[in-house]
């Protein structure tokens, strides 16, 4: 039976948040923001590891505990310039490791918020398909192209048109073929299109929000204070 191992991209520096350390590191409800997302893949007891992915340069990650998961987790300092050359570095690090039909799940450090039971149905949905899959959600936004000047150069129809979020699950071959094919590519779904692939959508939730800016910081901190105040209302 096919295993799972699960990558978390980290190597980046993510500047857009303005403070002084990567924003993977930054403080969300009392842990560094990637421990929430690498927490709860730990958790899903078919995944085999969670490597998380790290710049060489990093000098973070032996600052915070980690030792709630000394038999799941793995740091691998095999980070290069972009998503797509740290995790085509990552499968390398795997090589001898994993079977071509294995499956490599991706998810974003900046994506605390998922929910067990959502990686859950998503392992569900894709572990049989013989491509892979991604979630994504139906985009509700009006989209507007804009021309230099910041004026509106046409709206486009929004029909059939998704947000992609992560996890995204691809076989260990078909990935590092379509990251060899597509280095510039910017999540693992679009390296697998360039082989011709359709990879299968699942529709996921809002609260697996990316952190991208500061105000999200507040509302991904909130998202996560609310779940433990119902898991600690159900033990009561």
């Amino acid at each position: 039976m096919p295993k799972i191992f699960a990558l978390v991209p980290a190597a980046g520096q993510g500047t857009r948040i303005g403070d002084a350390v990567p924003k993977q590191y930054l403080p969300l409800a009392g842990k560094p923001m990637m421990f929430h997302c690498v927490e709860t893949l730990a958790s899903v007891p078919r995944i085999e590891s969670v490597l998380v992915i790290l710049s060489p340069l990093d000098r973070h990650w032996s600052e915070h505990d980690w030792s709630a998961f000394p038999e799941k987790i793995e740091a691998t300092f095999t980070g290069g310039p972009n998503r797509g050359a740290s995790v085509r570095n990552t499968l390398r690090h795997l090589e001898g490791r994993v079977a071509k039909d294995d499956w490599i799940l991706v998810h974003d450090a900046a994506r605390p918020c998922i929910p067990r039971s959502l990686v859950e149905q998503f392992l569900d949905e894709v572990g049989d398909d013989p491509i892979g899959g991604l979630l994504a959600m139906p985009l509700a936004d009006t989209l507007k192209r804009a021309e230099d000047t910041m004026r509106v150069e046409e709206t486009i129809p929004r029909a059939r048109l998704w947000r992609a979020q992560t996890p995204q699950m691809f076989r260990f071959d078909a990935l590092a073929r379509g990251l060899d094919r597509r280095p510039d590519a910017t999540d693992e779904a679009q390296a697998v299109e360039s082989l011709g692939h359709a990879p299968r959508l699942v529709q996921g939730a809002n609260q697996n929000i990316k952190v991208t800016f500061a105000e999200d910081v507040a509302l991904a901190e909130m998202i996560l204070e609310r779940r433990r105040a119902v898991e600690a209302a159900r033990m009561e």
